[in-house]
């Protein structure tokens, strides 16, 4: 008798650790899902912040732009400022058709 209750407890035992294995995959499934859809978030937020990032910068180089009048627009320093900030914005948007293309 001895042996059959030592069995069955075996058994059970068994039963309760299947039980939780199961238990334990359905919540490694759900967390699963859960890094997915937050990794989806954070891309579409890391991207949202790249175009913001870039709307800024475009801003800014416009608001520099509109700031020098035409009296000093003349200027040789001014206008090589304006100018290196042109490149800039040209070269910028060339390192984002590349990273478009690939």
């Amino acid at each position: 008798m001895a042996i059959t209750s030592q069995l069955d407890s075996i058994l059970d035992r068994t039963q309760r650790l299947i039980e939780l294995c199961t238990a334990l995959q359905e919540e490694n499934d759900l967390l699963k899902l859960e890094n997915q859809s937050l990794k989806v978030g954070f891309d579409a937020s890391r991207k949202k912040n790249s175009e913001l990032e870039e709307k800024m910068k475009a801003l800014k180089l416009a608001r520099s732009l509109e700031g020098v009048s035409l009296s000093k627009f003349g200027s040789d320093e001014k206008s090589l400022d304006i100018k290196q900030k042109i490149n800039d914005f040209v070269r910028e948007i060339d390192r984002c058709i590349i990273l478009l293309k690939k």
